[in-house]
């Protein structure tokens, strides 16, 4: 049986970790390279580094800080933010990240998912979806660090995305994201059940019992946290040996 996957993040700002509540209100949480320290000690199977304004801000990410970041830090590193075209990735890629999350430019032209994926490899590929609810249960996409609304159904581009080469998808509930009340795990359910690609849950952790429904009633293949980490309300091997006990497959 596949060991579910625990995976601290690290939103990147000016190069300063942050955490705030619906994209929204970020405060400062720390030194990116010495998280990853932290993280990279403590149990974590993976890291996400993510640079939240880096499409926002029409630039790419910041690659020094990658790389300074993936020297110290002997975990996966899934690094995005910015990432507009094949070249990108490959320079990610040789600074030292093991995955590239794409959101924004995947949107704009779907294509890249394909192109990246035969060069790199599909295991290469996280497609990061920022999901945000509308009416009559349906969620749309949205780009550009969550504030420009695509249109685009969230379902239907899982669905291309998974089609087009992409080997993982991290799906983040706007709505949730910070406050701690738990996943949007009717979200969840809908693209995990619909997808045969490992889902990452983003969005919503607030204690260790979400963790466990992100991966139980979800059905996702990891769960992403922040704040629950980042202010040592709990530890990695805090969650790991939670979620053991509730019959969770998790390497300790």
């Amino acid at each position: 049986m596949l060991k579910k996957r625990i995976i601290p993040c690290l939103d990147i700002k000016n190069g300063r970790v942050v955490k705030g509540v619906k994209f929204k209100n970020l405060k400062d949480a720390g030194d990116p390279v010495e998280q990853a320290i932290f993280y990279s000690n403590s149990g974590a199977d993976e890291l996400c580094f993510l640079d939240i304004n880096a499409s926002f801000e029409n630039r790419n990410i910041i690659l020094k800080k990658v790389s300074e970041t993936a020297k110290n830090c002997f975990i996966p590193i899934t690094v995005g933010g910015g990432v507009k075209n094949v070249s990108n990735v490959q320079d990610l890629l040789l600074a030292g990240a093991d995955k590239v999350s794409i959101n924004t430019a995947a949107v704009l032209d779907p294509s890249l998912i394909r192109k990246c994926s035969k060069r790199f490899g599909s295991q290469c590929i996280v497609i990061a979806i920022d999901a945000k609810k509308k009416i009559n249960n349906k969620w749309e996409v949205f780009t550009h660090g969550g504030r420009k609304n695509s249109g685009i159904d969230v379902l239907q581009y899982a669905l291309l995305a998974e089609k087009l080469g992409a080997g993982e998808i991290l799906l983040t509930s706007i709505d949730r994201d910070g406050t701690k009340i738990g996943y949007d795990l009717e979200l969840l359910r809908i693209i995990t059940r619909s997808v045969s690609i490992p889902v990452i849950a983003s969005g919503g952790v607030g204690n260790l019992e979400h963790l466990y429904q992100g991966l139980s009633l979800g059905g996702a293949s990891a769960v992403l946290a922040a704040s629950i980490f980042h202010y040592g309300n709990y530890s990695v091997y805090q969650a790991k040996k939670f979620l053991k006990k509730k019959c969770i497959p998790v390497r300790i």
